[in-house]
Formats: structure tokens, C-alpha cells, sequence
């Protein structure tokens, strides 16, 4: 009868994942119960444990936050304002219209998310009667270079002109602060031109990755990335199998398998049991 070790090793020595399954699946007929954990145990510690990592060790890959993206936009925004000093609204209206993209550097300046940017748009827009912008206009600009109409050019100037004079919001309440006291923005436009010529402190660069959350803007901008790696899996499963089921919420509609009664869209799988049947009806019964 084969020890322990060398079942163990002639699974780790499969060539094939279905050739390793089949090995493990021949565990009982070799070996007693008492080995099984034996063996499983260090069938696990061999081949699945070294590739197992925590989650937290990496993040996604996404070209628009790699520094080569945010260079060529911070670098295009600071030779237009010449270190950040040709910074009237109109000036900046005329510049976001040349290089939309320059739109990022200015609104991370600010320290606001594209969503609360384009909400504080709403400010400076409805007082003109006109329309703010859409979190998407935001994105669309920043990542593609999409032109802004005059007007929206005209309102995302005004609305950084004054987030940066502090005069756009409230004095906030309590123990609250603005999100333009921070360092680089503290003095407004001049401290932004002097970090920009004289470079920013190391400690300082790495007080504001403490204070707003390393790689915090990549992780949510790909959750549903990192929510796929594991559905599309467990899908090819279900496809594999026959499985019926549902996916919602992370792919494009076309690909979605609505069920009448299914309740609210959320994102995920979702499988279904067949109704046993019943005379002249076959049918499916609520997600599990």
C-alpha cells in the first residue's frame, strides 16, 4: 500500500488539474480514514497555500491612476498656468477648453471626488440658469479629453476658482474643516505655485496618503473589477454545470437573464432551483 507521501507527491506531480482531482479522488481507496487528513492537509499546504495571499497586498491595474497618466495631465496644467500663476477664470475656462484633461490636476487639487465635483458645479450653474455638469462629463474630460461647451468650461473655472478662495462653501460647523485646508492649498493659488516649483517633503506626500487612504480612489474606481475576478468563475461553473441562474448589476445588460420575480436588481449570481414539476408547468423558483 502507498504511504502517505507518495500519494501526496504523485498528486503535486499531476500534469493536468483534472489528472490531480482524479488522484485525490483515489485517496480513500489507498489509504484508511485515519491518513486522510494527513494527506489533505499537506496536499493543501504544497500546492494551495503558497498561492494564497490576502487581498490587500495588491491592487488593480488602471492605467488612468498610474503616474505616466496624471504626469501628462499635471504636467500640461502647470505649463499652462505657468506654475499655477495665470489662474483668473478666464484664463482657466480657455485652458480647460484646449486640454480637457487638464481638469484632473485641478480637481485633485481640491481634493474632491468627480461625483463632488460635479455636484458643487450645481453652485456656480443654477444661480446663471445653466446646467451643471454630470459626473460623467467630469470623467469623460478627464480621461478622453472630451470638449466642454463654453459654458461648461465657464463653470468648472469659476467653481475651482472658488473652492480654491474658500468662498464657494459654508465655514464648516463643528469640528468640521474644509477640504482645501490641506498644505498645497492652504494659501490658495500661492501655495500651489510654490509646491509646484519647489517640490513637495517627502513626510508631507506621505501625511496626505495617511490622511485620505493609500490607493483609497483605485480600489473603489475597480470594486466591481475585483468583484468579477470571482463571479466570472463562479459563472463558468454555472454555465459548465447547467446551472440556471442570474447575474446582475456588473456586465453589460445584453448579457443580464431577468426572472420575473426575481426582486431587486443587485449586483452578483444568483442560483435557481427548478419548481419539481408539476402538470404542464416547468418553471423556476426564487434565487437562492
Amino acid at each position: 500500500m502507498a504511504t502517505a507521501e507518495v500519494t501526496v507527491t504523485l498528486i503535486e506531480r499531476a500534469v493536468s488539474w483534472d489528472e490531480r482531482v482524479a488522484r485525490i479522488r483515489n485517496v480513500p481507496t489507498l489509504h484508511g480514514t485515519a491518513e486522510h487528513k494527513e494527506i489533505f492537509a499537506e496536499v493543501a499546504r504544497r500546492l494551495y497555500v503558497p498561492h494564497l495571499s490576502p487581498d490587500f497586498a495588491y491592487v488593480p491595474v488602471d492605467a488612468f491612476y498610474d503616474l505616466p497618466t496624471f504626469q501628462a495631465a499635471y504636467s500640461a496644467a502647470d505649463r499652462a498656468t505657468e506654475h499655477f500663476t495665470r489662474i483668473s477664470v478666464e484664463h482657466l475656462a480657455l485652458v480647460l477648453n484646449e486640454d480637457p484633461t487638464i481638469l484632473l490636476p485641478l480637481r485633485v487639487l481640491l481634493g474632491l471626488t468627480r461625483q463632488e465635483l460635479a455636484a458643487a458645479t450645481k453652485l456656480v450653474a443654477e444661480p446663471l440658469d445653466l446646467k451643471a455638469l454630470s459626473a460623467s462629463k467630469v470623467d469623460n474630460m478627464e480621461r478622453k479629453g472630451s470638449k466642454p461647451t463654453p459654458d461648461q468650461a465657464r463653470i468648472v473655472a469659476e467653481t475651482i476658482d472658488r473652492a480654491m478662495a474658500q468662498t464657494l462653501f459654508g465655514d464648516p460647523p463643528g469640528e468640521l474643516r474644509s477640504k482645501q485646508d490641506k498644505p498645497d492649498t492652504a494659501d490658495g493659488w500661492e501655495s500651489v505655485h510654490r509646491y509646484a516649483v519647489e517640490g513637495v517633503p517627502l513626510a508631507m506626500f506621505l501625511h496626505q496618503r495617511h490622511y485620505g487612504g493609500a490607493f483609497r480612489q483605485l480600489l473603489d474606481a475597480t470594486s466591481t473589477k475585483r468583484g468579477d475576478q470571482i463571479e466570472d468563475v463562479v459563472e463558468a461553473l454555472f454555465v459548465q454545470h447547467r446551472i440556471p441562474y442570474i447575474r446582475t448589476g456588473s456586465q453589460p445588460a445584453r448579457d443580464r437573464r431577468p426572472v420575473r420575480g426575481a426582486g431587486p436588481a443587485r449586483a452578483g449570481l444568483r442560483r435557481f432551483r427548478p419548481r419539481r414539476p408539476s402538470a404542464g408547468h416547468v418553471g423556476v423558483q426564487r434565487g437562492e
